[in-house]
């Protein structure tokens, strides 16, 4: 009888192993799938990768920085035109008044 029990306790324990192995193959497989599944999805949903998004944010602070350097240099002419011909406050003015803006300037 002893050996009875132990032999079914055996194969309890071989099932309940085997039953284990095919429970953690059937997880890797639905993990597979749904990783798949997930890639493709945001793949259809045409996202951005990380890097690219980095280096158009960069690319923005750079342009943003020069904008604000050359809008300083534009007020700095302004108001040294404004100086040149008297008080006119506005380049505007000095081009439609002066003429052809590439024409040399004389001073």
């Amino acid at each position: 009888m002893t050996q009875t029990s132990n032999r079914f306790f055996d194969d309890i324990a071989k099932l309940m192993t085997d039953a284990a192995g095919v429970a953690q193959g059937f997880g890797k497989e639905v993990e597979t799938a749904v990783r798949a599944r997930a890639e493709s999805f945001v793949a259809d949903m045409d996202l951005v990768k990380r890097e690219d998004y980095e280096v158009v944010r960069e690319m923005a602070a750079k342009a943003r920085a020069e904008n604000e350097a050359l809008s300083a240099r534009l007020d700095a002419l302004e108001a040294r035109l404004a100086k040149l011909e008297g008080g006119k406050s506005d380049l505007s003015e000095t081009l439609i008044a002066g003429g052809d803006p590439a024409a040399p300037m004389v001073g």
